[in-house]
């Protein structure tokens, strides 16, 4: 296993490290070093720089009109930009659908589809939870029928994170009730603006609207939108899935948010206090250990081995380890961590009084990342997949 960067890795590096420095705007690098809200232009302006460099499909192979990286290239480019304070890419549309696309999507729909993705034009939203089925998604229940050249959809689905900017939705619905619950479901591309979808946001303990559900109340929808066969939906799923808990280990953040904690508790005055120092210490070390994970699965991928099918294992360490810097950032501030109040944050003068302004922001922050053991697969489910995939 062969963990260090050639000379041209590091030169590439040094290529997208300039790039990211010249092109990325500072108001928000500021925003993401010092945990503030982004909004969705601050998201979507960043992920247009990118589509017009080539790189929002930044995984992508060229035949689909990306750079056609290698595993050890992609990564360097997502740790650049993390270090850099880069928004992190919002996935769905180019790291989560766009791959289905082009495994499974007819020539038709790679050519309708990806060249939207590839600009960030088009915002794309993921509808697979729903009220009763989370973890347990094969019980969905959101039913399409197909009548003539459509569908018509019915149901709900929840938890639709930032659905309320999505311009299309790529959903899992269910079009068969014979056999195992898996084998009748379908993947579904939906146009949002299409009557009879309602989207509702929930707002969070954070105070945030961040998660939505979404209703379909007779929707008609193209049979040309259905990915791949009818009732293959499930196998589409799991390909998608892979991608989207490996994306949420996000190893390149983690290092980021260390820096950010050290620089939060060298304000508080505990860069000196042997106990807490022991606490940073650790966390480094898992963070550490969580990138070796990372590069061994480049390694194997690199010399052209069997890659290590580890996606669940990524999302336990990686989401632990996001909920363990948020809580220490809690612990490093202190009182001045304690829920602030949106509107004095908006004004601009909460904080400064005290002169703790890096502190405003870390309740809110300290709420989001609770759901991160939980959505993609909760942890406890991942933890009985990873066994039965290593014991049997």
């Amino acid at each position: 296993m062969d963990l260090a960067f050639t000379q041209e890795e590091e030169a590439f590096r040094q290529e997208v490290r300039a790039w990211v420095r010249d092109h990325l705007p500072s108001e928000i690098s500021n925003k993401v070093h010092q945990g503030l809200r982004l909004t969705r232009d601050d998201m979507q302006s960043w992920s247009k720089i990118l589509g017009r460099k080539g790189w929002l499909g930044y995984g992508w192979p060229k035949q689909f009109g990306g750079p056609g990286w290698s595993a050890v290239q992609k990564h360097l480019f997502e740790e650049e930009c993390a270090l850099a304070g880069a928004p992190r890419i919002v996935p769905f549309g180019p790291v989560m659908v766009a791959p289905v696309i082009m495994a499974f999507g007819s020539p038709e729909q790679q050519q309708r589809f990806l060249p939207g993705i590839a600009s960030g034009e088009v915002w794309w939203s993921q509808g697979y939870s729903e009220p009763g089925s989370g973890s347990d998604l094969a019980s969905l229940k959101t039913r399409a029928d197909r009548e003539g050249d459509h569908y018509i959809v019915n149901g709900q689905k929840t938890w639709t994170t930032l659905g309320q900017y999505g311009d299309w939705i790529f959903c899992l619905v269910r079009t068969s009730h014979e056999g195992k619950p898996q084998t009748g479901i379908s993947f579904l591309l939906i146009d949002m603006k299409t009557p009879g979808i309602t989207v509702r946001p929930i707002k969070l303990i954070d105070g945030e609207f961040e998660v939505n559900e979404v209703w379909f109340d007779n929707v008609k929808v193209p049979a040309s939108n259905l990915i791949g066969e009818e009732n293959k939906g499930w196998n589409y799923a799991k390909y998608l899935l892979a991608h989207e808990r490996t994306n949420i280990a996000d190893v390149n953040r983690a290092k980021r948010e260390l820096e950010r904690l050290k620089r939060i508790a060298k304000a508080e005055g505990l860069d000196n206090d042997l106990r807490f120092k022991d606490e940073i210490a650790r966390l480094e070390v898992d963070i550490v250990a969580l990138e070796m994970m990372v590069l061994r699965v480049l390694s194997a991928e690199k010399s052209g081995k069997q890659s290590l099918d580890i996606a669940g294992l990524l999302k336990i360490r990686g989401s632990e380890i996001q909920q363990r810097y948020s809580e220490l950032m809690m612990l490093a501030a202190g009182p001045y961590s304690v829920p602030f109040i949106q509107e004095a944050m908006d004004a601009g003068w909460q904080g400064v009084p005290v002169g703790a302004l890096h502190c405003a922001p870390l309740a809110p922050s300290y709420f989001n990342i609770r759901k991160t053991t939980i959505y993609g697969g909760s942890n406890e489910v991942q933890r009985n997949i990873v066994a039965q995939t290593i014991l049997g």
